[in-house]
């Protein structure tokens, strides 16, 4: 199988995003499957285009979209994305968004076809704290999610595709006012993850 797998690039004045940082450190293959690795713009829209694009040139059978979630404390696969996004922060464009729908004609929400409830059964049996979200917010990481899910359902029937939100690295933790995770333990847990996903 061929696996995509996306991490944003830092935003909101960070200099890194453990995102990006842990899917580059994420093994070529997991159990057999093909790992393609790509960093997406923290950009509405623009990152859509850029996952689809990658759709298109690789033909995976499954997407996974990693994003940053500060004040987690867990590794959280995200169960659906909402029609809708907002935000009070710019993203890397500058810009903030335009409150409301995210696709006229999309349904209010789009559960993932991953197995994620396995998938945190897995992170933990690795000794990493893991739990199912029931929100991707509002910011780029759920227009992301949702916009994957929309390409799903008019033009990739057979395409499965996720989004897991990881904590912030020590590093950003503000001297640990915020939880956080090593990059280390972040590859363990979204390797498998990955395996996990693949297997169902």
């Amino acid at each position: 199988m061929k696996i995509l797998v996306t991490g944003f690039d830092p935003f909101g004045g960070e200099k890194i995003n453990p995102a990006i940082e842990a899917v580059k450190r994420l093994p070529d293959e997991i159990a057999g499957n093909q790992i393609i690795k790509l960093e997406v713009p923290t950009i509405f829209y623009q990152s859509a285009e850029v996952v689809k694009k990658a759709i298109e040139k690789e033909n995976p059978e499954m997407v996974i979209n990693v994003g940053q979630a500060g004040g987690r404390s867990a590794i959280t696969p995200e169960r659906i994305a909402i029609n809708f996004q907002a935000g009070s922060t710019p993203d890397n464009s500058g810009k903030g968004p335009k409150e409301g729908k995210i696709q006229a004609d999309g349904l209010d929400g789009y559960f993932t076809q991953l197995p994620i409830k396995k998938m945190v059964t897995a992170i933990r049996h690795a000794g990493l704290p893991a739990q199912v979200s029931n929100s991707a917010g509002t910011y780029v990481c759920n227009h992301l999610f949702y916009e994957i899910q929309y390409l799903i359902h008019h033009d990739y029937p057979n395409l499965k595709a996720g989004f897991i939100h990881i904590p912030y690295l020590p590093s950003q933790a503000k001297n640990g006012r915020y939880p956080s995770m090593s990059l280390d333990n972040m590859v363990t847990g979204l390797t498998a993850a990955i395996e996990t996903a693949a297997m169902c």
